[in-house]
């Protein structure tokens, strides 16, 4: 299963550093339902170079923002509660969510729960009966047999589940953890619009062509995946600053993952002495020193983000071309004049 996704288009030079560490915080206990303790810190370096059941809908989860936790506040007295009253011939099914049967404590947000017939229908489709996306549903149904699927985030689970008497209570177990992303220049945190986050499943090490699992994943923002191992890939702006890194997921665990980039904001300028205004309408090419393309742009004063290394930049204005070598050092913005002679 997978969500909606966009092309990538590869890119040719990878940035150099990346930290993750993993640990448990108030946002993940209040949106999980339980604090557990925390797992050891791991860090990691990127890359260089019976019957028929009906098959389980996409997850309706995905990338989710977790909100801080509200402040601690006195509950109301609790309602009285009044005995449901179940028709002849029917059962009640209760559901409830946990991450594994070591940690029992129920998962209390974020749970999507659909109920399906056992057998697909006269046109062979399986139709949902009931959904609900409370922490812990009661449904009211025909005795008989049925599948219920709940979706965390982007992790699942499917039972078969037979009521033959009035009440029935289910336990589902979905072994997940959280992903909550973000990337930083040396100690300087790189603002939530320059950079983004493709999750897949697997190690980058993996053969064969995969798709994303979450594409376009912003600063902050927490992916709820099954226990496992990813590998995140991190564009820092729309240049060649780009990471790769696996990361290992527990169960019940959130790992904050800090992307580390090897990269600088460089400001273009075509002027015709050191200092001077730049010239409007001319277009510009980034090249590595092999002669491939990283960025093509226009306008007076463009900018590109670049991994550390060494650059040719040529710039084109009215029917001439103008060339420049320069080097990128990690966390040093700056402009880079190109002389008009």
């Amino acid at each position: 299963m997978t969500v909606p996704r966009r092309y990538m288009s590869p890119l040719p030079i990878l940035a150099a550093a990346a930290i993750c560490a993993v640990t448990v915080d108030a946002a993940w206990a209040q949106f999980g339902g339980t604090l557990f303790g925390s797992p050891p810190q791991q860090n990691f370096a990127p890359s260089t170079g019976p019957g028929a059941a009906p098959p389980p809908p996409p997850p309706s989860g995905g990338p989710v923002r977790l909100a801080p936790p509200a402040q601690a506040a006195v509950p109301p007295p609790a309602a009285p509660q009044t005995a449901l009253q179940i028709p002849a011939g029917q059962a009640a099914l209760t559901l409830n969510a946990r991450f594994s049967h070591d940690l029992p404590a129920p998962i209390t947000n974020g749970l999507v729960w659909r109920v399906y017939p056992a057998r697909p229908d006269a046109t062979k489709a399986f139709l949902p009966l009931k959904e609900e996306k409370a922490a812990s549903p009661t449904f009211t149904l025909p005795q008989g047999d049925y599948v219920v699927y709940v979706s965390f985030g982007l992790a699942s689970a499917v039972k078969t589940v037979s009521l033959h008497s009035e009440a029935t209570r289910e336990m589902f177990d979905l072994p997940a953890g959280g992903i909550r992303l973000e990337g930083r220049v040396g100690d300087a945190r790189i603002p939530a619009g320059q950079i983004s986050f493709d999750v897949y499943r697997g190690s980058q090490f993996d053969t064969g062509e995969r798709a994303p699992i979450a594409t376009q994943v912003a600063t902050g923002d927490v992916v709820v995946v099954p226990e496992g191992t990813y590998y995140i890939v991190s564009r820092y702006g729309d240049g060649n600053a780009v990471v790769r890194s696996d990361i290992r997921v527990q169960t019940g665990k959130l790992t904050d993952v800090v992307v580390r980039h090897r990269a600088a904001a460089i400001t273009l300028k075509l002027v015709t002495a050191a200092g001077g205004e730049a010239l409007a309408n001319t277009d510009w090419t980034v090249l590595t020193p092999a002669g491939d393309v990283i960025k093509e742009t226009s306008g007076a004063f463009p900018k590109v983000i670049l991994s550390e290394g060494e650059y040719r930049v040529i710039a084109r204005n009215e029917s001439r071309t103008y060339a420049r070598d320069f080097k990128v050092t990690p966390g040093v913005d700056g402009e880079i004049e190109v002389m008009a002679r």
